[in-house]
């Protein structure tokens, strides 16, 4: 009986490569249809691969950290001869992404780390409970000694010998590949940087209304205050849609887009990630606030998927949750806009003619010039500023 090979397949967005993360199988194990076996990391995500045959994995076509292109081997089954009944009957079955493709029966699942190679240690054994008191208290992994025992067990001599040699000196350099969504981040960001001549413009806002505006707000259903710039930005940039735009650079023409898709800055466990909200600007207070909040959370569990952090219009970076007060923030290319907000703290403030305490904050803009200049910039972000310091007569003109 022949054995079947799964290919890597389109992850979509025009992606045509994807870095090998992680096995969740080791040959000689069985799997069955649709069950993922492979965590891979594209430009834009990280997923996991199923596959859509039943048998005994045979061989895996790569090593964590390989890069393979899509239609690619990927992981060879050899079915047994149920499955290769049930495969016939299922055929067209194939899965590509979690949480889509075909309805089979729930059938139990257990992640499975790529086996061990031979001599690494990591599949010796301890036979010992002594042995293995020992080495919990003087802090020996286990997993990284080599077994002298019969069969690839652990002795108390081993445990000690561990204890004994010194640990070796820390590297002084550590290079680490740029692959995934790092490399993503780094090849936009340097595109950003080559293409778009920026520019950046700023100015202190009195935040203090805009807190107030949240707490009123935080009644029945509550909004964040994240949520709430973003409402603001949006009422901003229908006044000024210049910014709403991008550069083709191709056809020397300005694309000005009719609807807002908000791309929110997210830092994840993964790296910096803009989670887009699409049509926005069609969205309630509230709503938004359900959107962002699931979003960013999403992001930072690793759950985006590529269509999820595509097409954005313009971008809102909160960089005050990282306790700084500014930021020329790099334009998120090919978008024509960021909206940089700082840190909301204590500060005086003149109002009125008196010097007062208020909660103040830093509010910039990074711009592509070629979009627009410097009347259009100033005049969207002193809007914006009026808005979060006046956000109760603003959300009521929306």
């Amino acid at each position: 009986m022949s054995d079947q090979t799964f290919v890597l397949p389109d992850l979509g967005e025009g992606l045509t490569d994807a870095v090998i993360a992680d096995w969740l199988v080791a040959v000689g194990d069985t799997v069955t249809i649709d069950q993922p076996v492979v965590e891979v990391e594209t430009a834009k995500a990280s997923v996991e691969v199923p596959v859509p045959f039943s048998g005994t994995v045979v061989e895996l076509h790569g090593d964590p950290g390989a890069t393979l292109a899509v239609g690619a081997p990927l992981i060879s089954v050899r079915p047994d001869e149920f499955a290769q009944h049930r495969n016939e009957e299922r055929a067209g079955s194939g899965n590509v992404l979690i949480g889509y493709g075909t309805s089979v029966e729930d059938q139990p699942r257990r992640r499975r780390r790529r086996a061990p190679a031979p001599g690494s240690g990591t599949a010796a054994k301890v036979i010992s409970p002594i042995v293995r008191g020992l080495a919990l208290r003087n802090g020996v992994d286990l997993t990284t000694l080599s077994p002298s025992g019969t069969g690839g067990t652990i002795t108390r001599a081993d445990v000690e010998r561990a204890i004994a040699t010194p640990a070796p000196a820390p590297a002084h350099e550590h290079r680490i590949p740029v692959t995934g969504i790092r490399k993503a981040i780094a090849d936009k960001l340097g595109t950003s940087r080559r293409e778009i001549p920026d520019a950046t413009t700023w100015v202190d806002a009195d935040a203090t209304g805009l807190l107030e505006a949240r707490r009123q707000l935080g009644g029945r259903q509550s909004v964040s205050l994240l949520a709430l710039l973003a409402r603001l930005s949006i009422a901003a940039l229908r006044q000024f849609p210049e910014l709403n735009a991008s550069f083709d650079a191709d056809r020397q023409e300005i694309l000005r887009h009719s609807h807002i898709h908000l791309g929110v800055a997210v830092q994840s466990p993964r790296g910096l990630v803009v989670p887009v909200l699409r049509h926005a600007d069609a969205l309630d207070t509230v709503t938004l606030s359900e959107k962002l909040a699931e979003a960013t959370t999403s992001a930072r569990e690793g759950r985006l998927t590529p269509a999820q952090m595509s097409g954005g219009t313009v971008t809102l970076n909160n960089y005050g949750v990282f306790g700084v007060d500014g930021s020329a923030a790099i334009i998120n290319h090919p978008e024509a806009a960021i909206l940089g907000v700082g840190r909301i703290i204590d500060r005086p403030w003149v109002v009125d003619g008196e010097v007062v305490v208020r909660k103040l904050t830093q509010l910039s803009l990074s711009f592509d010039h070629r979009v627009c200049d410097g009347g259009s910039a100033g005049g969207f972000l002193r809007l914006f500023a009026d808005y979060v310091e006046n956000p109760v007569a603003a959300l009521g003109r929306l």
